[in-house]
């Protein structure tokens, strides 16, 4: 059984849609039946690549509210991530574009670390509060992960899975998914959103029968 998810390493909610998926395969019967392949998706492609920003700023111009209404917003969001164990740092946190992130991912998927690239990025961008829009900081936690640094590096400075990284998200658009997380079973099932454990529970065995029959 295949499960490819569609995300953002600067998406809260995927960081928590990851969460409630890894308790849901705790609890399934076959989860060691089960591959999961990180998919590239770009909530905002339009942000300029190099540039980063503080977290409020950027989702009051984004929003067109004041910062001190951003700030609430995520509040919110921080007492949810705080349920699954995440504790969210969005008041150091900065917004950048995730491109060049999702590139050294499919390095990391390539050499079989895909799951711990995503987690470990995910991880800097959310609550370690790192500026991913950094060579030399994306440097570091590919070198975390296990990756080689200089071939991290001369893939940043390359265009190395770039048209990888656009496949992903037109193929999400394809398959019905314009938002993340989005989860795919086998290319028949899907679940979008950062559902509750029971639901990725009940779809992954719905798709498990599917696949008996």
């Amino acid at each position: 059984m295949q499960v490819e998810v569609w995300s953002d390493i600067v998406c809260p909610w995927c960081y928590i849609g990851k969460r409630r998926f890894e308790k849901a395969l705790e609890q399934f019967e076959h989860a060691d039946r089960v591959e999961v392949v990180w998919r590239s998706f770009q909530l905002d492609p339009s942000y300029p690549q190099g540039r980063s920003q503080p977290v409020y700023d950027a989702l009051a111009s984004k929003m067109g509210t004041t910062r001190d209404q951003a700030r609430a917003m995520t509040d919110q969001v921080k007492k949810v991530a705080a349920d699954e164990g995440l504790e969210y740092d969005f008041a150091n946190g900065v917004m950048v574009n995730t491109f060049d992130v999702h590139r050294l991912v499919h390095l990391a998927q390539s050499r079989g670390l895909g799951t711990r690239a995503h987690e470990a990025f995910m991880h800097a961008q959310l609550v370690q509060a790192r500026d991913l829009s950094d060579i030399d900081t994306l440097v570091e936690v590919a070198a975390e992960i296990g990756l080689d640094p200089e071939e991290a590096r001369r893939v940043l400075e390359g265009d190395d899975y770039a048209e990888d990284v656009r496949e992903d998200g037109a193929t999400a658009q394809r398959l019905g998914g314009n938002g993340v997380p989005f989860f795919v079973i086998d290319r028949a099932f899907g679940v979008s959103g950062a559902q509750p454990v029971e639901v990725f529970v009940a779809a992954l065995e719905k798709a498990h029968q599917a696949a008996q029959a």
